[in-house]
């Protein structure tokens, strides 16, 4: 009795899981069906307001605009690369162990 009671609640939780599951890919795809109708089902135009909406790209007014922008993006490679060169040099370059001699 007590196996029976634990199994039901297994499967009560199982199919909350995939109702609640279907029901988040059900909103997202109609979101999408949505956006790309409002969009005249361009996909690339829809991509473009995505990025502009979370920051990724942005519109610049003049060419020092854009040049300062990507001179902030290439100081922030710098620095990537400047944290992350000591450690891959350490990696590469860790010593071996000899190999025991033949006697």
């Amino acid at each position: 009795m007590k196996t029976e009671s634990n199994n039901r609640g297994g499967k009560f939780f199982w199919a909350l899981m995939v109702g609640l599951g279907g029901a988040a890919g059900a909103w997202a795809v109609g979101t999408i069906l949505f956006s790309l109708a409002q969009m005249n089902w361009q996909v690339s135009e829809l991509l473009r307001n995505y990025l502009v909406a979370v920051g990724a790209i942005g519109e610049f007014e003049t060419l020092v605009d854009f040049y300062t922008h990507i001179k902030g993006v290439e100081y922030i490679i710098c620095l990537a690369f400047l944290a992350a060169f000591p450690a891959f040099f350490k990696y590469v370059n860790k010593p071996t162990e000899a190999p025991l001699a033949r006697r």
